[in-house]
């Protein structure tokens, strides 16, 4: 059942093509009041040796027709694009609490577990993970056997290449894949929870874990 937030966003955008509409009614009328009086106006005072002929009032008037016609379309676009906007507010409410995977090369390790992703455009003979701290110093190597092309998975124990237990915290991760002989860098997937939702110029967007501004477009797996 949505709650009060997202039943607020959607009679905010309902009240939005409402306002949108009216607008442009009023101004479509503005337009067409003022062309007639232009026309009458333009008639009255017309050269009766050289009056205007039908071609040319016929002309005018297709042009006002074209102009609310452009009017009308442009508040059919704009209901359109409202409406699509509050039910992806909608979607990305229900999203919120789940784990999500999302182009980045962070990853938090809590409680000695980790994990992340990674997507490849083509299959690969290995996979190799590099995690480091924030300083840049080198934490673990994993390596991945072969792996088919799409979204991977791996997960880390929090332990070093020592063996040792490392302290939970932020790091950062990169993937290299082996693919036919060659090393090739592979876009890391970040993992983390929806926190909110927010809707603005750029549209609907989410705090993914300590990321914020995440486009729904960027999750690339709902988990």
């Amino acid at each position: 059942m949505p709650n009060v937030t997202q039943t607020n966003n959607a009679t905010s955008a309902t009240n939005a093509v409402a306002a949108a509409a009216s607008a442009t009614s009023s101004t479509a009328a503005n337009t067409q009041d003022r062309f007639l009086k232009l026309l009458v106006t333009q008639m009255k005072n017309q050269d009766p040796l050289n009056p205007m002929d039908n071609a040319q009032v016929t002309s005018q008037m297709a042009q006002l027709s074209t102009v609310s016609g452009i009017d009308k379309l442009n508040v059919t676009l704009q209901a359109l694009s409202d409406s699509m906007t509050s039910n992806q507010s909608l979607q990305a409410a229900s999203m919120i609490g789940h784990g999500v995977l999302v182009p980045g090369n962070g990853v938090d390790l809590a409680n000695g577990n980790a994990f992340g992703g990674f997507e490849l455009t083509e299959g690969a003979d290995r996979v190799n993970i590099t995690i480091k701290d924030k300083a840049g110093a080198l934490i673990r190597n994993m390596q991945m056997g072969v792996q088919p092309a799409g979204m991977g998975h791996w997960q880390w124990d929090g332990l070093d290449n020592n063996g040792q237990q490392v302290a939970d915290g932020s790091y950062i991760f990169a993937v290299n894949a082996d693919q036919a002989g060659k090393k090739t860098d592979v876009p890391g997937l970040q993992f983390g929870m929806v926190n909110s939702v927010s809707q603005g110029k750029q549209g609907v967007t989410l705090s993914v874990g300590q990321l914020e501004g995440i486009a729904i477009s960027q999750v690339k797996q709902i988990l």
